[in-house]
């Protein structure tokens, strides 16, 4: 049976609810996880501070300001982002299984901070050892520098190779490569930095401040934004790279935008988060599930709004043992996505739907 193209997004009683509750939920969302944790902090002095206003206890002020606003922030933003380019390369390959990092942009970023927080000691090149000197901006620089020249390579590829699988599986090589040579640096590191390092993969949303925001929020937001220009050729490419070539689609071009613009999405969250796994992978399904389509026009602004809403529990409940302990945020992110991800697709199977 031929499947059409959708021509206008039917926005029906049905989905105008599912849309409503979902940003209800969003925003109780970011009510409910900035109010738990080591201190209850109530709900009216965190409408207080986000209306510009003052808590009426310094301590919940200092709370929601320092700690629990930047982290919900930088949850929304990275879950929105990952989303949104988890989105792209499952429709980009045509893949399931595809996330913002299959092309290697999360190894290339885990690459550069090896580099300058296994090698940058004293016996390291000096410009590596300035920029391990440097902390965090260091260590943000070095992801940015990492995902940027993997990046480079696979735009490059893309301007010579046609199919999108052979692209893919080139992605997949940039990947090990790039892994075999952060196992190395590890071999041969201090266990000191190679804990460090280790430490950095585990991923955080804790970790940013609102200078880090101020850089990080108009990369992303303007991204999401380019990538809505892309609609027709995303909707084109669900029947195959002939149907959207047949539609005048230019598909070099749609190709270099898509993986340009997921790769500055996933790699602006590498760097100032670490490798966040996982829900570039389950927002997508997660998404089509909920709206039962996969028009761009709906799933894009979907994946933004439900992947800033997921992450932002992901977040909380890494860090809700307390100041003292937080939990690995890549397996918060696993433990939460895995079993969504397998109900909303069996829930669709059971429905006859697809997702």
């Amino acid at each position: 049976m031929t499947r059409k193209t959708p021509a206008r997004p039917r926005w029906t009683l049905s989905r105008r609810t599912t849309w409503v509750t979902l940003v209800v939920v969003a925003v109780v969302s970011v009510l409910v996880t900035a109010s738990i944790g080591a201190v209850i902090v109530p709900v009216s002095d965190i409408l207080a501070v986000l209306a510009g206003g003052d808590a009426s206890d310094p301590g919940n002020d200092a709370i929601l300001r320092l700690v629990r606003l930047p982290r919900i922030a930088t949850s929304a933003i990275a879950g929105a982002a990952l989303g949104v380019a988890g989105l792209q390369m499952q429709t980009l390959f045509r893949n399931a299984l595809a996330d913002p990092y299959i092309l290697g942009a999360n190894s290339g970023a885990s690459l550069g901070v090896a580099i300058v927080s296994l090698a940058g000691g004293a016996g390291g090149p000096a410009f590596v050892g300035a920029v391990a000197g440097a902390g965090r901006v260091g260590v943000v620089l070095a992801a940015a520098a990492g995902a940027a020249v993997v990046l480079g390579v696979i735009l490059v590829m893309a301007t010579w190779v046609r199919n999108a699988v052979t692209l893919l599986l080139i992605g997949v090589m940039l990947g090990s490569v790039t892994g075999a040579l952060v196992s190395v640096l590890i071999v041969t590191a201090d266990p000191t930095a190679v804990q460090k390092y280790m430490i950095w993969g585990l991923g955080t949303f804790s970790s940013t401040s609102w200078g880090d925001l101020a850089v990080a929020a108009p990369i992303v937001l303007g991204t999401i934004v380019i990538v809505f220009f892309t609609v027709r050729p995303l909707n084109a490419l669900l029947l195959g790279e002939g149907y959207a070539r047949s539609m005048g689609v230019d598909l070099r071009v749609a190709r270099t935008v898509t993986l340009l613009s997921a790769a500055l999405l996933s790699g602006v969250v590498t760097a100032f988060c670490g490798p966040v796994g996982f829900l570039g992978l389950v927002i997508p399904h997660l998404v089509r599930g909920l709206l039962r389509t996969s028009d761009h026009r709906i799933v894009i602004p979907g994946c933004a709004l439900v992947g800033a809403t997921l992450a932002v529990w992901c977040g909380a409940l890494a860090d809700l043992p307390g100041e003292r302990m937080a939990l690995p945020l890549n397996a918060v992110t696993a433990i939460i996505g895995a079993p969504v991800v397998i109900t909303v697709l069996l829930r669709g199977r059971r429905e006859g739907g697809s997702v």
